[in-house]
């Protein structure tokens, strides 16, 4: 293991420059909070490194409700136009969140810390956005007309939020943004959807299925790219491409698979769900998997009273287990039987190249 000794003997030394080695300090401390003690061939993922952590968590958590608290108030009480007060609140809690986030995340690189900044940075924004372009009269009467443009814009401050940090939960907070604001303009021109199920059903009446695949594709595309530049995840591009999955399972995989539970097709649901763990074993994501079986289960359990489903979530949870337990062993064989992959941009097989 190289030490921050060796570090300074080598820039001493000419061999690398301080640049290079803060690179290599960097690099060093992210693989050794996500992969340290991580058996080979496993998905890292990491919510936070230290209870330190969850403490200020929990800090910024009772922060939001003070300031939350007494933004309220101020917006209450005395004159003035209460929108015009609630974006300059907005402002005012925007710059103090930015100036957190320089602190926790870009110095400090704390993980959960982010995670709640990215939070709070998000619904900040939707409101202080939301406050200056929606229109609370159209939204009494049902007309949502007015909400893509702030729904936009704040996922578009997101975004920047995201560029300067790179915070990898917030690409997953993008991604719903355009998810939502993709709703608001099918629910424009079609209708608010029924129920939730309409979201997913492609039999449905309005659009909105079929924005739900399409964001599905799109965010398993983005996910890909970021996967397949960095085949052994040691750098944050893994940490993006592992939440953009998370996103990219349920818009995807529930849209196919629960409209093939609707109509009654266990069958073809449970092929059609082997054929996605296939790809999630090819890829190396357990979490593409386990995000998109696992809200099917949530949907078709609480959604859908289909007789079948109840055998269907069985059978998906003893295949769970069974992929848990076998998942390397599986994903050296399919490796094997699919030698026209880019095998140098997905992640190794140890059992492939051990055996």
């Amino acid at each position: 293991m190289m030490t921050p000794d060796d570090l300074r003997a080598a820039v001493a030394a000419g061999i690398v420059t301080e640049a290079q080695a803060v690179n290599l300090k960097v690099l060093s401390d992210s693989r050794r909070g996500a992969r340290e003690n991580l058996a080979a061939g496993d998905e890292p993922f990491e919510l936070f490194k230290g209870f330190n952590e969850v403490f200020i968590v929990v800090g910024l958590g009772i922060l939001a409700l003070g300031w939350a608290g007494v933004a309220g108030l101020f917006v209450e009480l005395g004159g003035g136009d209460p929108l015009a007060k609630t974006v300059g609140v907005a402002i005012v809690g925007a710059l103090i969140l930015w100036g957190l986030s320089e602190y926790f995340v870009r110095r400090r690189r704390m993980v959960a810390p982010a995670i709640a900044l990215s939070i709070l940075f998000a619904g900040n924004a939707a409101v202080g956005m939301s406050a200056q372009f929606a229109q609370p009269f159209m939204l009494a009467q049902q007309d949502f007309t007015s909400l893509p443009m702030p729904f936009t814009l704040a996922t578009l401050a997101l975004f920047g939020y995201w560029w300067r940090f790179r915070v990898p939960f917030a690409l997953a907070m993008i991604a719903l943004g355009l998810f939502a604001t993709a709703l608001v303009f099918a629910a424009d021109m079609a209708g608010s959807p029924g129920s939730v199920s309409d979201l997913f059903l492609l039999s449905a009446g309005g659009p909105f299925a079929w924005i739900t695949l399409a964001l599905g594709v799109a965010v398993f595309v983005v996910a890909m790219v970021f996967d397949m530049s960095d085949p052994h995840r040691v750098t944050r591009r893994s940490a993006n491409g592992f939440w953009m999955h998370v996103v990219a399972a349920p818009a995807l995989v529930n849209t196919l698979a629960l409209s093939l539970l609707a109509q009654g097709q266990s069958g073809l649901l449970l092929a059609f769900l082997a054929l996605i763990a296939v790809v999630a074993i090819v890829i190396d994501r357990r979490s593409f998997l386990i995000a998109g079986v696992g809200y099917s289960v949530t949907l078709s359990a609480t959604v859908f009273d289909h007789q079948g489903s109840v055998y269907t979530v069985l059978a998906l949870g003893v295949f769970l287990l069974l992929l848990g337990a076998f998942w390397e062993r599986i994903r050296a064989e399919l490796l094997r039987m699919m030698p026209f992959l880019p095998l140098n941009r997905l992640p190794p097989s140890f059992v492939r190249t051990h055996d």
